[in-house]
């Protein structure tokens, strides 16, 4: 692709505006130009306002910046938050909250007859709470790990500010806590939560902990997958973490300390209070995740950033500017203007701004956003009342991170020109690339980086996956380097997903991060040597007859299992060798071209079958069972690209949606489910408009887009990155070295060629 069509997919990705819709439709108009709307004004009316404060934590809103998340409310008189930052994993691989800040004014603004207004400003990425004469507002700096409160009241009040902990002893998790660190389910030994040291310090209130360097799971990890042997040379993200808050601002002192209860959880407190009254009140709260070689070098660290700690008007100005960046970049914009809450259209648009703003407050993480909560989970009671656990509780793991519904929150990020958001998902995979090698060296002598479905933040199996009647030192029942799982046994083709995220942020910039393409060769060359070995092993030969690979044994998702030939495997290597072979020259030279092409020709085709008369195509060639409810033989549409507007066969693709699954729970809209993408990939546009709206639609919550449980937990930012995606791709489609602007199956639209290969012509969507 040349440059010129380079930036036109940049400017494309970056300036759509959909207005105007008739009530359940989806329908669109011309795109907006960048500055045709300045982001004060089009965003305001998406701004979430309430008019009245909280019952609890479960009607809270967020905020954040950077890679720190809050989750704010106001109750009882105060206001409350939940402090999160990326990376604050426990020896257990638990996911843990810095804390708990508690806001009071003496006397009170929030009293019987006084106005109320709480506004989370997209624009400025900050909260504000205004009650009688005085304006509460809390933001994180976008560049700096620091939370800022600032106060200003037309009448002197007294503030006190309260750092609450709840990790107030050591104690063995809870059996209802094992959803935190799913590893030790089934483990022989018993996970514990070591407290937190709190106190008065440094100023002002400081709650730090740091782990037992040789009591974590890795190292429970390393002896259940017999990996002591390179032991050594494994990367373990634990070793020597420390993470904890410091609270203070001018003026405050010690007010001693408080105890209490929030909603099931007793907590301890330790008060900071004004010296006088004061028109005008500001506190900072520096958040410091760091992994050294001692508590004095971490606590060194916090020093660092509390001296160098911007002010409080250089912050908001500074995190302002970014966020007004980041929200010119790209637009979706329905029924544009006034706010229209009662209109369903509007909403969707709405509720995908909320969304890519909680995306947006992890831009700067070293650890990408996780998939069930991010960094705005909340008591879990509020999400089921039968689990009356801490605030640290979330389901599916802390440390642990599913690749199948972590690819759903970071693919929209591509077309919203959010491609820094992209980065610390790519860097969790280049860290663990070595750890992946030795994996493969280890248990089957050949070369490549294998990555596993539910994979620990160390690239080490879930222990509970990985299964614990065949390891901690007992015989292996089963192949060596797979896990004992009904679902994510041989399920190794997601990492493929994000190569090709990689790849693609290279065909929308024109730019390739140094090692990706090194990366991406480790990837390929696992599932080549791997299979080759296995058919070698069983049959003598490398490859079958017609000189294909035999992906065998494998599965389709967590779906197909036992699978011969998955559908989504063989659509995941054809796609990234395909955008390989696309780029130029000067980035894969003439023997590493003939390499790709000679891998390429080794994948076997897809397999087919007729289903109520019609042709569709087969999740695998052949599998024993059905286990979940995913449709991987529509992969080849989304993420993969084999299929779809612009693409051969388009009818084949249509009806393998239209009859080509197994069994009803297969279509679904919560969670991961992907039905509105692969209907918008199909030009199928009543559909994708249906499902679109029932999937961005409010979540029911008080904050409309703290979707879920669904299948995982909320908020469920799986749910929410789908939606994004069906959305975007009902707006642009960018198959090859076209882009299709409107995309439907049938009637008018916009297409865009741009292509530089010989006999390419520009082919006008139908």
């Amino acid at each position: 692709m040349d440059k010129a069509k380079r930036t036109t997919l940049k400017q494309l990705a970056g300036a759509t505006c959909i207005v105007g819709l008739p009530a359940g439709e989806l329908d669109a108009a011309a795109p907006v130009p960048p500055g045709g709307h300045d982001g004060a004004d089009w965003l305001a009316a998406y701004n979430p306002v309430w008019t009245s404060p909280s019952k609890n934590a479960g009607e809270s809103m967020p905020c954040g910046a950077g890679d720190i998340g809050l989750n704010a409310w106001v109750e009882g008189g105060e206001l409350l938050f939940y402090i999160a930052r990326s990376g604050a994993f426990d020896e257990t691989n638990s996911y843990l909250k810095l804390g708990r800040v508690r806001v009071r004014l003496d006397p009170s603004p929030f009293v019987a007859g006084a106005s109320f207004r709480q506004e989370l400003r997209l624009a400025d990425g900050e909260l504000v709470i205004s009650a009688g004469d005085v304006a509460i507002s809390l933001w994180a700096d976008v560049e700096q790990p620091v939370v800022h409160v600032a106060v200003e009241s037309g009448a002197p009040r007294r503030a006190t500010a309260t750092l609450e902990s709840w990790r107030l002893v050591d104690r063995d998790y809870l059996p209802d806590e094992m959803s935190m660190h799913r590893a030790y389910d089934g483990a022989p030994v018993v996970p514990r939560q070591r407290a937190d040291t709190v106190g008065f310090a440094e100023g002002g209130v400081l709650s730090a902990r740091r782990n037992h360097d040789e009591d974590t799971v890795f190292d429970l990890l390393v002896a259940q997958q017999e990996l002591t042997a390179v032991k050594d040379q494994l990367w373990n993200p634990l070793r020597g973490l420390g993470f904890g808050a410091l609270m203070l601002g001018p003026g405050f002192a010690p007010a001693g300390e408080t105890v209490g209860r929030y909603a099931s959880t007793p907590f301890r407190g330790w008060s900071l209070r004004s010296a006088r009254p004061q028109r005008r009140h500001s506190l900072k709260i520096v958040c410091h995740v760091a992994r050294t070689d001692s508590q004095d070098e971490w606590l060194a660290g916090l020093r660092r950033l509390t001296r160098t700690a911007a002010a409080p008007a250089a912050s908001r100005a500074r995190s302002r500017r970014w966020w007004r960046g980041y929200w010119e970049r790209s637009y979706i914009l329905i029924q544009p203007g006034p706010a229209r809450p009662d209109s369903q259209p509007w909403r969707l648009g709405r509720n995908y701004q909320l969304f890519r703003h909680m995306l947006g407050a992890n831009a700067r993480g070293d650890w990408p956003t996780k998939f069930n909560g991010g960094n705005s989970t909340v008591d879990p009671e509020y999400t089921d009342p039968k689990l009356r656990l801490s605030p640290d509780y979330r389901a599916w793991g802390g440390g642990e991170f599913t690749a199948q519904n972590q690819r759903l929150v970071h693919w929209p990020m591509l077309k919203s020109g959010d491609f820094d958001l992209l980065q610390p998902q790519f860097d969790f995979y280049r860290r663990l690339r070595r750890n992946a090698e030795l994996r493969t060296q280890t248990y089957w002598g050949h070369r490549g980086a294998c990555f596993v479905e539910q994979i620990e933040n160390s690239g080490l199996c879930c222990g509970q996956e990985w299964g614990w009647q065949r390891g901690w030192n007992k015989p292996a029942i089963h192949m060596p380097g797979v896990e004992d799982s009904a679902f994510v046994d041989h399920l190794w083709d997601t990492v493929l997903e994000f190569c090709l995220m990689m790849l693609e942020v290279g065909r929308f910039t024109g730019t390739i991060a140094e090692g990706d393409l090194g990366f991406i060769d480790s990837c390929l060359t696992f599932f080549d040597e791997h299979y080759r070995r296995e058919h070698a092993r069983q049959s003598g030969r490398e490859l079958d007859a017609d000189g294909h690979l035999v992906l065998f044994p494998g599965t389709a998702c967590e779906t197909y299992k036992n699978a011969l030939n998955s559908t989504v495997t063989i659509a995941g290597l054809d796609a990234v060798l395909g955008a390989l072979l696309a780029l130029p020259a000067t980035r894969v030279g003439p023997a590493l071209r003939a390499r790709y092409a000679a891998m390429r020709a080794t994948l076997p085709p897809f397999s087919f079958r007729v289903m109520e008369g019609r042709r569709t195509i087969a999740p695998a060639r052949l599998w024993d069972r059905i286990q979940n409810v995913e449709i991987p033989q529509l992969y080849p549409v989304f993420p993969y690209g084999q299929y779809g507007i612009g693409r051969p066969d388009l009818q084949v693709a249509i009806d393998t949606w239209r009859v080509g699954v197994d069994t009803a729970a297969q279509k679904d809209i919560k969670s991961w489910h992907q039905d509105a993408i692969f209907c918008a990939r199909l030009g199928l546009t009543e559909e994708a408009a249906r499902l679109t709206a029932r999937k961005l639609d409010d979540s029911g919550r008080r904050y409309p887009a703290f979707w879920g449980p669904g299948h995982d937990w909320a908020p469920d930012h799986n749910w929410g990155g789908s939606g994004m995606i069906g959305l975007q791709e009902m707006l642009m489609q960018t198959p090859g070295d076209a882009i299709h602007l409107f995309p439907r199956g049938r009637g008018t639209g916009t297409s865009i060629s741009g292509s530089t290969r010989p006999g390419a012509r520009a082919s006008r969507r139908r």
